[in-house]
Order: C-alpha cells, then structure tokens, then sequence
C-alpha cells in the first residue's frame, strides 16, 4: 500500500502484489466533454444536446465513456508511481458501469494485481485492477490495465 504512495516512479521489482493506491478526485465539467467532443469528433447528442437529453434515460448530458477512461489514466499518472520507469502502456480490459454526469468528481484505485519479468524488454509486466470512483464510491467504470515498468537499473 506505502509503496505506491511514492512521489517517484517505482521499478518493476518493486511492485508488490496486492499494493493499492486511490488517486485524488477530478470533477467532470461541461468544458471537458465538449472538448473531447471536438477532440475526438464524438458529437452524439446524448453527450452535447441538453434538450435531447431530457427526453433520455438519465434526464441530462453525459460525459463520453472514453472521456473518463482518458481522465482516469490522466488522474492515475498523478500519483507519480509510474513516472519515468514506466516503458509503454500495453493493453486493457475495460468495463463502462454507469454513466458520469456533468458535475461527477471521480477518482482512480489501482491495485497491483499480476506481475511478470521479461527481462529481453528491459523489465516485466505489470497488471493492474483499476476502479473508477465517483463521488458516492459507486464503480463507475472498471478493468485492467497492463503497462510495461523498467527493471531498476541495478537488476
């Protein structure tokens, strides 16, 4: 748990199994869905027509599913345990629970669930549960993600 709370990018060999940390929150605005909107060409009224909306399940605009995949791997750097030793980002699993309104503060629990040595790529695997929060502890998204981390130098 302490381990990941680090400032500093944490190397391969010291993931340990079970280690957890909770991001700080990030509030959903109205400004960042019409970004990524413009960003990624993802018009669908659900998302940018408040008149539209009201007539749908959730009575109001929603942000993007991937908008939030996106914050939550902006809010998961944050916490700085990947920072400079992590070598790419390799794949995910990924699971849209429930919808986040404008207005939702959200945060990231990752947790260290698989690790996996592959020294010929210059260090292993690492697999994490990730847990998207909103403000009410509901799982509003949720999977895994597989990142590549640097052996510590003097492996």
């Amino acid at each position: 748990m302490t381990q990941l709370q680090r400032s500093t990018g944490l190397y391969f060999e010291e993931f340990e199994l079970g280690d957890s940390v909770v991001s700080p929150g990030r509030t959903i605005t109205e400004a960042d869905i019409v970004q990524f909107a413009m960003l990624s060409g993802d018009w669908n009224q659900i998302h940018t027509d408040a008149e539209y909306s009201k007539e749908q399940m959730t009575g109001e605009r929603i942000a993007h599913g991937l908008l939030v995949l996106s914050a939550a791997t902006g809010l998961a750097t944050r916490l700085g345990f990947m920072e400079d030793t992590v070598i790419a980002f390799m794949s995910l699993e990924w699971e849209f629970r429930q919808v986040v309104k404008i207005g939702d503060t959200i945060r990231v629990k990752a947790t260290v669930a698989d690790k996996k040595e592959v020294r010929r790529l210059g260090g292993g695997f690492v697999w994490f549960k990730v847990e998207v929060l909103n403000q009410h502890d509901q799982k509003v998204q949720r999977g895994k993600w597989k990142v590549l981390v640097k052996n510590r130098p003097d492996a």
